[in-house]
């Protein structure tokens, strides 16, 4: 039993070491904006704020790092100046997060170089 114990110690070691499996890899824009949608963290605002949208133009490689410097192009008219501030921030931290984004070869050669609008929507009630 000893020797099985550090086994899968190594086992698992290799396995986090290891390049991302082909399953972790984005092949269609729909799990290219998923994924971005879990690297985005809304900024703390205070209770019953509605939240706020903000649309984000970006333009990646063909290997899935980001390629010129991402461009707000919308954002919520509601809000003060400080709150879409903080969603401007919370964005592009979302950008830096994800990337580079682990595009197959077919999606990196489809997105390199186009312009891709990804809108980060954060209304918390639908009375907006």
């Amino acid at each position: 039993m000893r020797r099985t114990i550090p086994s899968i110690l190594f086992a698992a070691l290799l396995a986090a070491a290891t390049p991302a499996a082909a399953e972790d890899k984005i092949d269609t824009l729909k799990e290219l904006f998923d994924r971005l949608g879990r690297c985005f963290k809304s900024p703390r605002l205070p209770s019953g704020h509605p939240g706020l949208q903000v649309t984000v133009l970006v333009t990646f490689t063909k290997t899935g790092e980001l390629f010129g410097k991402p461009k707000i192009v919308y954002e919520s008219e509601y809000g003060n100046d400080n709150d879409r501030l903080r969603y401007r921030i919370a964005a592009m931290e979302a950008l830096q997060r994800c990337s580079p984004m682990p595009f197959t070869e077919g999606l990196g050669g489809a997105v390199a170089g186009r312009a891709i609008r990804m809108r980060f929507d954060d209304r918390r009630t639908k009375s907006i």
